[in-house]
């Protein structure tokens, strides 16, 4: 049986191009172009790396884009302000706030996220949208969780019917990914910490999700044959080099369909911001 790699490559290139027809679209239509903020507080060499590539997808589609430095001892109240004033911008359609936030104000991450205007937040963290998803309306959804599904689209991989498990419960994939999963009609078993038996769960999916932040925990043992493996753990081990969840070697020949690590679903995060910004833009023109 021949294993079907997932390339994010592709189908990011392909969902950049859809965002750009509709940035298009809308500037024709409305005149209006859709617009991002991205505020970046403090100098963390990882956050500095993706907002670079957001700005980058931003000028493949596009996209006006402003990236908001702010110091490393940005308080509170300095960032709400910041996030207030963009709130009320008409140029900005969607905010971001990139994670993780200097230490001083961690702890206030859920209040700063929740400050955002539901119909500008374009990472889908706010608790309107999260509810929204949950109960099947119009939401803006979790960027790396809804390019997991879009790519099972285009891929042409039947979800309604399948046995879906998905390892990990975070708010930012495993529980989103629940939910797009189940609208679709999967049946859907999440694991997590406390699972126990997990191997016994996991070799029942059709489609395996690992989300779970540990290089090469989903092993060939747990995965059955013919089985669709998402991986969406990015981990660098202490050589530098970039693995994911699941042990792709051992695990390839056996699945069906695999995204590989790097250059699978990290790809489709920043390409599903791009279309959140626009479908962003689309809620607010409405």
């Amino acid at each position: 049986m021949e294993t079907t790699l997932l390339s994010g490559k592709v189908f990011a290139a392909q969902l950049k191009e859809e965002a750009k027809r509709k940035v298009e679209m809308l500037q024709e239509k409305y005149g209006v172009t859709p617009g991002l903020a991205v505020i970046i507080v403090g100098e963390d060499p990882a956050s500095k790396v993706y907002v670079a590539n957001k700005e980058k997808g931003c000028h493949e589609t596009g996209i006006y884009s402003e990236v908001i430095r702010m110091p490393e001892d940005t308080d509170k109240e300095t960032l709400l302000a910041e996030i207030d004033r963009l709130n009320h911008d008409a140029k900005i359609h969607g905010i971001l706030v990139q994670l993780p936030l200097p230490k001083q104000i961690r702890s206030a991450e859920a209040e700063i996220l929740e400050a955002i205007s539901p119909l500008k937040d374009v990472d889908g963290f706010h608790p309107i949208n999260v509810g929204n998803l949950s109960i099947g309306k119009d939401a803006l959804v979790p960027c790396t969780p809804h390019g997991c599904i879009r790519m099972l689209e285009m891929a042409g991989i039947k979800v309604a019917g399948k046995h879906a498990v998905i390892i990990g419960r975070s708010n930012i994939v495993g529980k989103p990914m629940a939910q797009l999963l189940l609208s679709r009609n999967a049946t859907v078993t999440v694991c997590h910490s406390r699972t126990e038996n997990l191997a016994d769960i996991t070799r029942q999916a059709d489609i395996l999700v690992a989300a779970v932040g540990r290089p090469y925990f989903v092993t060939a043992d747990m995965v059955k044959q013919g089985a669709v493996v998402i991986d969406v753990g990015i981990n660098r081990l202490e050589s530098k080099k970039l693995v994911g969840d699941v042990d792709f070697e051992s695990v390839a020949p056996i699945a069906g369909a695999i995204t590989p690590v790097p250059g699978g679903v990290g790809l489709l995060t920043i390409a599903m911001l791009m279309q959140n910004t626009v479908f962003a833009a689309e809620l607010q023109i409405k």
